[in-house]
């Protein structure tokens, strides 16, 4: 007998046997990314003296971090997050420890520093693409699926706002390098407890199952002569890829143009609250997202999330006043946690189950990579041109990369039929938790 349609609620995601010890022991590890920025952006200062220093030690770090992370999720996704991510958190855990200890006292040296901070980033474990790939174990259902990587995206923005409040604390109790140690052991802390998860556990039974993973073969480089490894993105993942890229160019102009809209109101002390209010409307929009049942195909509706973040981006530089700036940016977040959302949950879909982590990975790489961008290029523009205009221009990212989505949705034939049935709820969690045992069967 088919059991009753609902709409399953975040109670009912957070029910699910093993979802709660699993989400919070991942957690735990990703508050450290919360932490760390701040923290080695002001040990590192305070060390060397030198904000010049500072702020190439931390482009190092991002670099390394952010490119390199589709390859440390590829290795995940061969090995298994059992055995690939403790390797990476014992090193990453370590090097964060160095940098602690060499900023603990002012005379750091620039280039060690510099060393230390582009080989931590290249450790990073990717507990955000793992966790995702561990939601869509556990929730095979896609409604669940949804409230779960909604409820993911607003855990994550709560990190990132509580991460510096606590960095804070620690830097006026003690030093800020106390901030960069304190990181080095959530992400050992939380790494080591999510791997000793059921859920971890049940992935690599399968794994020894099914046998080794074959490896990909490598491309030649007829250039060269020889032959290079590559990170593939799957088939159907390139639009979804830029459309994360236009939303992270739009989220890392909009930093910029912040500040820049309060210091021409005269009013610099406003910039906390303004960015808070994108968190908070990005939090709301993640709850909302979640909660709805939505009908449509999941490309069309990330394509019109995109274009929506774009328009409100660029209306926001006609603001009169602070308030109303404010409001817009709130109103701009709204879209920020949906329009990722959606994104990861097309690239779960997409993924060979080989490669579910990387293709994550992937998106969340184009987010941070277009930040980055956006804050370079729009600090470029702020003076040289109208304010009004540069909202505009960081708007233009995210409305080109729209249309992508929206084109190949049609032309794939994807439509509300696709998606019409109602999600079923299953009250039953303790059922859907046997899935997750660790005895090698399927989670899906």
């Amino acid at each position: 007998m088919t059991a009753p349609s609902c709409v399953p609620s975040y109670s009912a995601v957070l029910r699910t046997r093993y979802a709660c010890r699993t989400f919070g022991a991942a957690l735990l590890g990703r508050l450290s990314y919360g932490m760390v920025s701040l923290s080695l952006l002001l040990a590192i200062a305070g060390g060397t003296g030198s904000y010049a220093v500072a702020g190439t030690v931390m482009a190092l770090f991002g670099l390394t971090s952010v490119f390199l992370s589709p390859l440390r999720a590829a290795l995940v996704d061969r090995h298994g997050p059992g055995r690939a991510l403790p390797p990476m958190a014992i090193a990453y855990a370590l090097l964060l420890g160095a940098l602690a200890q060499v900023t603990w006292q002012p005379g750091a040296s620039g280039p060690l520093l510099g060393a230390l901070a582009a080989a931590a980033g290249a450790c990073t474990p990717p507990l955000g693409p793992v966790m995702r790939t561990l939601w869509s174990d556990l929730l095979p259902d896609k409604a669940m699926l949804r409230r779960a990587y909604s409820l993911d995206s607003i855990a994550e923005e709560i990190l990132f706002v509580t991460g510096p409040l606590l960095v804070g604390v620690l830097a006026s109790a003690a030093v800020p390098a106390a901030g960069v140690a304190a990181s080095a052991v959530l992400i050992l802390v939380g790494t080591l407890a999510l791997v000793r998860t059921p859920p971890v556990r049940a992935a690599a039974a399968r794994r020894a199952e099914r046998g080794p993973v074959p490896k990909r073969p490598r491309r030649r480089d007829s250039a060269a002569g020889g032959s290079r490894p590559r990170v593939p993105i799957s088939k159907g993942l390139h639009g979804v890829i830029a459309v994360s890229a236009g939303v992270g160019l739009c989220l890392g102009a909009l930093e910029l143009l912040v500040v820049a809209f309060a210091d021409r109101l005269h009013q610099p002390g406003a910039v906390p609250w303004v960015l808070a209010a994108l968190s908070a409307g990005s939090a709301v929009g993640g709850l909302v997202y979640g909660a709805v049942d939505w009908r449509g195909s999941d490309r069309s509706r990330l394509g019109v999330l995109a274009a929506g973040l774009a328009l409100v981006l660029a209306t926001a530089g006609l603001a009169p006043n602070l308030y109303v700036f404010a409001a817009l940016t709130a109103l701009a977040g709204v879209f920020v946690a949906p329009a990722m959302t959606t994104a990861y949950m097309i690239a779960d879909r997409t993924a060979a189950p080989e490669s579910r982590t990387r293709d994550s990975a992937w998106v969340n790489t184009a987010l941070n990579a277009g930040i980055s961008g956006g804050t370079a290029g729009v600090g470029l523009l702020v003076g040289q041109a109208p304010l009004a205009l540069c909202f505009a221009l960081a708007a233009a990212p995210a409305l080109l990369t729209a249309v992508g989505p929206l084109i190949g949705a049609d032309r794939a034939g994807e439509g509300a039929v696709a998606e019409a049935a109602p999600p079923q709820c299953d009250t039953d969690t303790d059922t859907d938790a046997r899935k997750t045992e660790p005895s090698g069967k399927s989670l899906l």
